[in-house]
């Protein structure tokens, strides 16, 4: 699948990846303070408002402790701010490297351009539709990865809503908007979505009929960015593999293919008249 898919294993082998070791540091840091302050888990959850399986997971690493737990703690805990200090780096470290560098270049974009032939992008999902996709995923996320990862896919969001916000231009295959991922009323909400964001005039989405003959982009979906310091850039996933184009020739093709699928498919106001269509018989 792409970027955007359920299949993102390849973010939990990434050598390069150092947020493991920033959340196992948190936890660490987290049991002195709880150890000094003459508490056991029980008792420092209590006081929390938690659990203390869930005190168990963020001490020993497994569980990404939220910025509101860093505050209760610090207030419990007594440690006059230094607790509540590391929000900054739990911050950087909650979402996968390969979605925070995304997220930059995304950040950096004055236009991104996405061709998606499986699923919506993750710029235009919905948390349900999101949280679905996650939880097809094979092998199987735990319920935390699944939590992470969603949380990370829907922080990306935020450069659409931004002021100065890049041109985003999607286009999608007919047979993601078909495709009930998450059952009916997920579906329905996804489809809502995309009329209301397809509405915005920094926005544009079209649809390909999958009747449509001609077709340049049967090799696969593909995401091209234009970055303020004129950079283009090439992005694409499929299966464990993630890669950066960077290449001008590579990119180049890349750029001349999403032209002609945005040529071949239906203009922007054919396709929200068609998304209307699906989302009636849905």
């Amino acid at each position: 699948m792409n970027a955007d898919g359920a299949d993102e294993s390849s973010w939990e082998l990434d050598p390069e990846d150092e947020s493991g070791a920033v959340i196992a540091t948190v936890g660490r840091q987290l049991k002195m303070w709880r150890e000094a302050a003459g508490l056991d888990a029980a008792q420092f959850g209590k006081r929390m408002g938690y659990g203390p399986n869930l005190i168990y997971k963020i001490e020993r690493g497994t569980r990404i402790p939220r910025p509101e737990f860093l505050d209760k703690a610090d207030e419990v805990l007594e440690a006059g701010g230094r607790i509540a200090a590391m929000k900054v780096d739990v911050e950087k470290a909650r979402y996968p490297k390969k979605v925070r560098d995304l997220a930059k270049l995304e950040a950096q974009a004055v236009e991104i351009g996405a061709y998606d032939n499986v699923v919506v992008p993750g710029l235009l999902q919905v948390e349900e539709y999101t949280r679905s996709l996650y939880a097809l995923r094979r092998p199987a996320f735990s319920e935390d990865d699944v939590e992470r990862l969603a949380t990370a896919r829907l922080a990306r969001q935020h450069v659409i809503r931004r002021d100065s916000a890049p041109l985003l231009t999607v286009v999608l295959e007919e047979a993601v908007l078909r495709r009930p991922v998450g059952g009916k009323m997920v579906l329905r909400r996804q489809l809502e979505h995309l009329l209301e964001t397809g509405s915005l005039r920094h926005v544009e989405i079209q649809v390909m009929p999958t009747a449509v003959e001609e077709h340049a982009g049967l090799a696969g979906s593909l995401t091209v960015m234009r970055l303020r310091d004129g950079t283009t850039l090439g992005h694409n996933e499929v299966q464990l593999v993630s890669r950066l184009i960077t290449e001008p020739k590579e990119v180049q093709i890349l750029d001349m293919r999403y032209g002609m699928i945005r040529a071949q498919a239906l203009t922007p106001r054919e396709s929200l008249r068609f998304i209307e269509k699906v989302l009636g018989e849905t």
